[in-house]
């Protein structure tokens, strides 16, 4: 029995989006979706229930951080990172690859898989397939994500193939090494840069191995939205139609519009909350910075398009004052609204599939939030 399944409800008749439902052991969720980021075990500042009332299906956690931090055997005790956290819906966890990767003065890659130092206390560790499937068994996540090497951007053609045959060979391992396929789903990542055939080469080497579902890797890691855009477009068609699709690390809200477009169903980014504590939110006009004085008297909500706890209930004047004082629910009202504003985009972009519309919806939406004016910021 495969743990995780996708099925497909309908396409859009004017792009490559399509409506799906994902489904899980711990229930499932409606596509294309993004998923909340709990890096720690918890969406920071937030609480499971409120993350419910967004109607999130599924969130994420880390591997890598949780290994360090309980570690893995506290999270297996306590009954699985589902009961550890008291998150009854669907979790997917990454397999701690690109946080390793990022650690590039202190790591080293071999065959075997990657020696790297604890950011917390100095320690040598060692990270493999084998270790990443391990750790993630334990956790008990619905969905887990195959170890892969993470290239840097950019990087050249020579690095990047050899990069994807590793990728290739690990995922390999992970398939092996996995056990509890009948409660955890397992995903491949397909990586290769920007090099169309590199990720040819990636995608059918995956598709090969059968996995229940696949990533789009080795994006949003500094490249321009334009290249983003070009690897998505020859990229998802080489993916199983039958298959859940999940671009990695995106979460701007043109991202999640474009991405959809070109068929992908499944996104995470720690972009709202990361953007939250800085008193940054998304609204239907652009970004706001409440700290700026001009919102010292406004008494109006952050967006007034906004239905969340938020805007309801709360001023911009008060939110800055919070943001002023250091005060922690600052944090909170801003990381809900910023949830809450690309969980309602996801819900917008789903309800234009269904109708048809999602190139207009999208022309809409840009227009209004100022993407398709001269020298607009990449928001």
């Amino acid at each position: 029995m495969t743990a995780v399944t996708y099925e497909l409800i309908k396409k859009d008749k004017q792009t490559g989006a399509r409506l799906g439902v994902v489904h899980t052991p711990h229930g499932s969720f409606e596509t294309p979706a993004f998923m909340p980021v709990g890096t720690q075990a918890t969406v920071k500042t937030m609480a499971p229930e409120e993350i419910k009332e967004m109607k999130a299906g599924i969130i994420l956690s880390n591997t890598y951080h949780l290994w360090l931090r309980p570690g893995n055997e506290i999270i297996k005790e306590a009954g699985g990172l589902h009961k550890f956290m008291n998150w009854d819906r669907a979790i997917l966890t990454d397999s701690g690859g690109f946080q390793v990767f990022s650690l590039s003065d202190m790591r080293k890659i071999e065959e075997e898989g990657v020696h790297f130092r604890n950011h917390l206390n100095g320690d040598k560790l060692f990270l493999s397939p084998e270790k990443s499937m391990e750790i993630q068994n334990d956790l008990g996540s619905d969905i887990m994500m195959a170890f892969d090497e993470c290239p840097p951007y950019p990087a050249s053609f020579e690095y990047m193939k050899a990069s994807v045959e590793r990728t290739s060979r690990w995922a390999e391992r992970c398939l092996t090494a996995h056990t509890n396929t009948d409660k955890q789903g397992l995903f491949g990542i397909i990586q290769g840069g920007e090099y169309e055939e590199l990720r040819r080469q990636s995608a059918q080497d995956l598709v090969s191995l059968d996995f229940p579902g696949y990533a789009i890797g080795g994006l949003s890691v500094g490249e321009p939205k334009d290249v983003m855009n070009r690897v998505l477009e020859f990229t998802t068609p080489m993916m199983p139609e039958n298959k859940p699709r999940y671009l990695m690390g995106v979460g701007s809200p043109d991202s999640l519009i474009d991405g959809s477009i070109h068929g992908v169903d499944m996104f995470d980014c720690v972009l709202p909350t990361r953007i939250a504590r800085n008193g940054t939110f998304f609204t239907h006009q652009g970004r706001l910075v409440i700290k700026g004085a001009k919102f010292a008297r406004d008494f109006g909500p952050i967006d007034e398009k906004c239905d969340c706890y938020t805007c309801k209930n709360y001023s911009r004047a008060y939110i800055r004052h919070l943001f002023k004082a250091d005060e922690t629910f600052g944090l909170r009202l801003a990381s809900y609204h910023n949830l809450h504003f690309l969980m309602k985009l996801m819900e917008n972009v789903r309800q234009a599939i269904r109708e048809d519309r999602l190139l207009d919806f999208k022309e809409e939406f840009f227009e209004e939030y100022g993407y398709n004016k001269p020298n607009a910021k990449n928001f």
